[in-house]
């Protein structure tokens, strides 16, 4: 292999993308592997490769590695201006598009944060508060579903789900979710819809006293916990 640089070792040229010196890299790197040559390789092959794999598969050190070169390039050749500035308009136009890529990595970063304060969180809080209560509430009416203290406590949860359930739908509505959240905001989506169609279920029941009504209301309550547990599940795959 050629010592004059990096990218003569890496058999690309200076204008290679990373993913170009990547796959170069990967197949020098098994062509001078033991178990592929016949002859093994030398010690400094190998170094070399992975020097120039070292300074070129990272664009930090890259940029600063062609600033290098292009300078002894033209110090070797004398100076042209037309060269040196075609060369400057070369790596600021690289320092750009290296800067928007690195802006745009922090904006979904910060957009999934505030996702996660503003719309997801809240939202688990409120569906707790609904969800949780469910089960002591039917117990205490069972006591007697036709006491009109009891069925008043009944209704008065129910109003209160409807509030909080509102607050959510609000929060849900408040804010795009980010593209590696769309899987999260689809259970809860789905949460809120079987919650909302859950309290009308049970509302129906303190109107006509028809236990069919009451289970229905129950086991859409039980398919939203589940629905919520998945979305709490995948933003901890996430996290």
């Amino acid at each position: 292999m050629s010592k004059s640089n990096h990218y003569t070792t890496l058999e690309v040229s200076q204008t290679a993308s990373q993913a170009e010196i990547k796959q170069a890299y990967r197949r020098l790197a098994k062509q001078l592997h033991p178990d592929t040559r016949s002859a093994s390789a030398s010690h400094e092959q190998i170094a070399e490769l992975n020097v120039a794999y070292e300074i070129l598969g990272d664009p930090f050190k890259r940029q600063s590695y062609d600033r290098q070169i292009n300078y002894s390039s033209q110090t070797a050749v004398g100076f042209d201006p037309a060269v040196r500035r075609t060369d400057r308009q070369e790596r600021t136009a690289e320092a750009q598009k290296l800067y928007r890529q690195q802006r745009r990595a922090r904006d979904d970063d910060e957009l999934l944060k505030l996702w996660l304060k503003q719309v997801y969180q809240p939202i688990i809080r409120w569906l707790n508060l609904v969800l949780k209560p469910l089960k002591a509430q039917i117990n205490a009416l069972a006591a007697d579903p036709f006491d009109d203290e009891l069925l008043e406590a009944f209704q008065a949860y129910l109003e209160q789900c409807r509030d909080y359930l509102q607050k959510a739908q609000q929060a849900f509505s408040s804010l795009p979710n980010p593209s590696n959240l769309a899987g999260v905001a689809a259970h809860l989506y789905y949460c809120l819809s079987q919650v909302s169609d859950g309290v009308d279920e049970l509302e129906r029941f303190t109107t006509s006293y028809d236990d069919h009504y009451l289970h229905t209301g129950q086991e859409l309550f039980r398919i939203a916990t589940g629905l919520r547990r998945e979305a709490q599940a995948a933003v901890r795959a996430i996290a």
